[in-house]
């Protein structure tokens, strides 16, 4: 059954930092620095209508940036204990639908590209990869999906 998914409001931003410190805390570990999600301004992006929920906790959250000609995905992030219940790949079909409604023909996201398993995920909802970069020493994998 799939969630439903809102725009956040102010009142889910402590969970959404709780969500997003839990999520990304083993990847700190993994790469040697906090990515780059940990440390953004959710107060903003939430008043930027820029953050989307789902679940009752809300359980996960997606960071949607419309960009010229691109909806770039900046961020997904799924509670810990909640892994392996499709709320991301939920969350990403969201993401896709919310391109078609702004009329956005492609999507774009980056990953670390220690961060393996996201980047097997991506390439399996059908995202390819477009460059690397270095972003404050962070090895960035940049990937896009075109929409029908």
């Amino acid at each position: 059954m799939r969630k439903l998914t809102r725009l956040a409001a102010e009142a889910d931003r402590p969970r959404i930092e709780e969500i997003v410190e839990a999520a990304y805390t083993p990847w700190a570990r993994i790469i040697g620095t906090r990515p780059i999600p940990m440390d953004a301004d959710y107060a903003t992006l939430i008043r930027a209508g820029q953050v989307f929920v789902t679940g009752g906790g809300p359980d996960g959250l997606i960071v949607l940036i419309p960009e010229d000609g691109v909806l770039l995905v900046e961020n997904v992030a799924v509670a810990p204990d909640l892994h392996g219940r499709g709320i991301g790949r939920a969350l990403l079909s969201f993401a896709e639908e919310h391109a078609r409604s702004l009329a956005l023909p492609r999507l774009r996201l980056y990953t670390n590209e220690l961060m393996t398993s996201n980047i097997a995920l991506y390439e399996s909802l059908g995202y390819h990869e477009t460059g690397r970069e270095d972003i404050d020493g962070r090895h960035a994998v940049h990937m896009a999906k075109p929409l029908p």
